[in-house]
């Protein structure tokens, strides 16, 4: 079971979507990530960056043929960090519902 732990870096919304998204496939394409979070290339770009440089997403850039691809994926640490982030926001839930239920 993996320890609840709060994640501020993997808090941001669109850093949230990104690791979920990554959370779910092995690799992901660059295009697939930008239209599944509407997001523009150089949007994309910075908040892949910025989970690079928290060691929680591998990005690989390489060519197809002559055309460049971009593919991203969740690292074991990355990987560790969501599934802490997730347990803490249901831990959140969970007692916001317990003292709905607690109220006379």
């Amino acid at each position: 079971m993996t320890a609840a732990r709060f994640d501020e870096l993997i808090h941001a919304p669109t850093r949230l979507e990104l690791v979920s998204l990554l959370a779910a496939t092995d690799w992901a394409d660059f295009r697939q990530l930008k239209e599944s979070a509407e997001l523009s290339d150089s949007a994309l770009s910075k908040q892949l960056s910025t989970l690079e440089g928290a060691g929680y997403v591998e990005i690989r850039k390489g060519f197809v043929g002559r055309r460049p691809r971009t593919t991203a994926r969740l690292t074991p640490a990355g990987r560790v960090a969501f599934d802490g982030h997730v347990a803490a926001l249901q831990a959140i839930v969970a007692r916001a519902n317990a003292s709905i239920v607690a109220r006379p």
